[in-house]
């Protein structure tokens, strides 16, 4: 079965294939839910008062919905230069998402420059902190390095939903059922100075980390906060952590 897979994942009429489906179907299941925001102010007020770039990010596990966390853009996405990660970069591509190809692993120097020159272009930027492969819920320096050098504001973003299941993957993917309820969590802003050596991103990394852990911890808890009548905490008031 591996052996036919690796011979099928570079075929373009299966890529494309599967591509439309999985475009088809996000979207079908994105429309099904009814969503929530918090915090969702913060990204209006950078965005939209101040004119600013950011960058979103989120947990390798709850990236099936981001596509749909914040549309007005343009987004551009780090993606993983292996071939099993064609198809996603295609659906980045047909959400309207820009693809820059690159890990920490493979091409992550070439992936770095594109994602800073995407910025320049006046690209908003997305990245799974703990992607391709793990550690899972863990930062890498990598992203603290990418908005030093964008000079772009972190913004720390979550899913989740009332129904769905964890898959047995190493990111524990979250994939919600549909015709439930979804949340999308905002985060404080962690900004990184330009001129900030080892130990300052150091600690930027580790506000982001917790910060991260903080937003997909109310978005679990969301839904059963709601259930017994509380208001979900809120994560997105304004408060930028300068490092």
């Amino acid at each position: 079965m591996k052996r036919a897979w690796k011979g099928l994942r570079t075929n373009p009429v299966v890529i494309a294939v599967l591509t439309r489906l999985v475009v088809f179907l996000l979207g079908g299941l994105f429309r099904s839910l009814r969503m929530s925001y918090v915090g969702r102010e913060v990204l209006d007020e950078i965005i939209r008062a101040e004119g600013r770039r950011v960058m979103a990010t989120f947990w390798h596990g709850r990236l099936l919905m981001m596509p749909f966390a914040y549309r007005e853009g343009p987004w551009a996405i780090m993606v993983s230069r292996h071939p099993d990660a064609e198809v996603i970069s295609r659906v980045a591509e047909r959400f309207g998402i820009q693809p820059v190809r690159g890990s920490a692993r493979r091409g992550g120097a070439r992936a770095l420059r594109g994602m800073v020159r995407a910025s320049r272009r006046g690209y908003h930027l997305a990245i799974t902190p703990d992607g391709p492969l793990g550690p899972r819920e863990q930062v890498k320096t990598g992203t603290i390095e990418l908005a030093r050098l964008a000079g772009t504001p972190i913004i720390p973003m979550a899913f989740a939903a009332s129904h769905g299941r964890f898959e047995r993957s190493w990111d524990r993917l979250l994939i919600p059922y549909p015709f439930g309820r979804g949340v999308f969590v905002y985060g404080e802003p962690v900004v990184v100075s330009p001129t900030a050596g080892p130990e300052e991103v150091e600690k930027a990394r580790a506000v982001l980390e917790e910060g991260l852990r903080q937003v997909t911890a109310v978005a679990d808890a969301y839904f059963k906060e709601s259930a017994v009548g509380h208001q979900p905490s809120a994560v997105g008031a304004r408060s930028e952590r300068s490092l």
